[in-house]
């Protein structure tokens, strides 16, 4: 039975072109994207999402608090019959409400070693604090700030004379390869 993701982006959706990517070349067997969800209308991956044919959704946050916000957006997965939800650069912290409506089933990658350097400007912090080596983890979403469950991580080295660009340049590259690898593990065994 073909298995339903939905990804949430605010930005560029880089990681979601490589989830579509590994779905289209069969990395990630077995599944379809059955919507993108954007609290940013301008946000640059759905226009992307569009042009690959997938289903997009602006779901704005209109100064609502977060879990208000959130049921809109669990009502809509809900109605999809999703059974993943993949976080790709969403800015926003879920609600407890939101976590507990899909528990164990929503995954986000960061930008650095969790439990190292949760939350924003990871590798300004890896950086500022003399990291030898950095990377991308995947964890499942719980309601702590990068805090659940580890699923898989990559390695990048911090060079000397790395800036903050460079480091998350080499960074989203291997995010690009670990996300789709760590989706396909959790929807095999899940």
């Amino acid at each position: 039975m073909t298995k339903r993701i939905a990804i949430l982006i605010s930005g560029r959706g880089s990681n979601m072109i490589a989830l579509a990517d590994a779905i289209q070349n069969g990395t990630i067997p077995n599944t379809e994207i059955a919507l993108v969800i954007s609290d940013q209308p301008d946000a640059k991956g759905l226009a992307v999402a569009d042009q690959r044919g997938i289903k997009t959704l602006v779901i704005p946050r209109r100064g609502r608090k977060r879990e208000e916000h959130d049921r809109e957006i669990v009502s809509v997965l809900r109605a999809e019959r999703v059974d993943l939800i993949c976080l790709a650069g969403y800015m926003r912290v879920l609600s407890p409400y939101f976590v507990d409506a899909f528990k164990n089933r929503i995954l986000n990658i960061h930008p650095s070693l969790l439990p190292l350097f949760p939350g924003l400007d990871a590798q300004r912090q890896a950086l500022e604090h003399g990291a030898e080596k950095s990377g991308c983890t995947v964890h499942y979403v719980d309601n702590t700030l990068d805090g659940g469950p580890i699923i898989a991580q990559r390695t990048v080295p911090v060079l000397p004379g790395d800036t903050v660009e460079t480091l998350s340049a080499r960074i989203l590259a291997q995010e690009h390869i670990l996300y789709p690898e760590a989706v396909a593990l959790v929807l095999k065994h899940g």
